[in-house]
């Protein structure tokens, strides 16, 4: 293949990245997937790659396969997962301060921040079906026209578009959040300084009484293994840890784009919080322990 060739098939992999990250919630898993889509090309002999129209489109379709496939395998190694499972966050190169999140590091290997990568919108994600998740993301984040959609996912378009209109349900039930806002990075602001203080009523306060929390540590690190619920119980687990006597360092990040905070010590992050956000209270906490989630932070 010749050098412009080359160059236009490689500058795919950013669309590639951003594609795989949505479906399967994890950068390292869109990172390996990629990393096959290529393998796949590259395997091809120089004939068979000239003879596709369209190779854009022909890396689309194999990663978004691959992707499906690995959803589809993801339920039975869930049930060996130990406690709860959530979407890796995404890093952001600097601390926010207005609650609007700066530029990624590195445009070329960090996913596009948007709506549709926010940590409430994964969650979601997580609960469709694997063809829900694929049709959705394929044709409303990705304007993949449906008969396209219909070829990767192995069902007609008219299918496609049920599966689409069933997620976007899902979404709509969600009511997930709004753009960053001022606001919306204050309230993690005082809740920060509240649990910095063993605030207990403070903490109440900014909570939602339906709240939940939630921790993933894989097994590996210690963390709640049941979601925590309730205003008073969540503030109560959050002003018992014993983050702050261990020297631990809490600090505001952006997660997927959006008003955070991490636990560092000695300039090692250990956990990423995430949060959503209702009016003026917080309704949903995500804390991912897991070290193996965490690589992007750490480079």
């Amino acid at each position: 293949m010749s050098e412009p060739g080359l160059s236009a098939i490689m500058s795919e992999r950013r669309q590639l990245i951003n594609l795989a990250y949505r479906l399967l919630g994890s950068l390292a898993d869109a990172e390996d997937v990629v990393q096959e889509t290529y393998a796949r090309w590259y395997a091809m002999t120089p004939a068979e790659q000239q003879a596709i129209d369209n190779p854009a489109a022909w890396l689309t379709k194999v990663a978004s396969r691959i992707c499906l496939d690995l959803l589809r395998s993801a339920r039975s190694r869930r049930e060996r997962y130990v406690g709860e499972w959530i979407p890796e966050p995404l890093p952001e190169s600097t601390e926010w301060q207005t609650g609007q999140p700066a530029g990624a590091s590195d445009p070329a290997d960090r996913v596009t921040l948007d709506e549709s990568v926010n940590m409430a919108f994964l969650v979601v994600l997580d609960a469709m079906t694997p063809a829900e998740r694929v049709a959705f993301i394929l044709h409303d984040v990705f304007r993949y026209p449906f008969p396209e959609v219909a070829e990767i996912v192995g069902r007609t378009p008219a299918a496609c578009r049920q599966l689409a209109s069933s997620a976007r349900r899902r979404i709509r039930d969600a009511q997930l959040p709004a753009a960053p806002s001022p606001h919306r990075a204050e309230l993690i602001r005082q809740f920060k300084q509240a649990w910095e203080a063993t605030d207990i009523a403070k903490l109440v306060s900014l909570l939602d009484p339906e709240v939940t929390a939630v921790a993933d540590g894989g097994g590996i690190v210690t963390a709640a293994l049941e979601p925590v619920h309730g205003g008073t119980d969540v503030a109560s687990y959050f002003a018992g840890l014993p983050v702050f006597m261990l020297g631990r360092e809490l600090v505001e990040r952006a997660v997927n784009g959006q008003p955070g905070l991490v636990i560092q010590f000695e300039g090692v992050i250990e956990t990423v919080i995430a949060f959503d956000v209702d009016g003026d209270h917080i309704t949903n906490i995500w804390a991912i322990r897991n070290p193996e989630k965490l690589g992007p932070w750490t480079n």
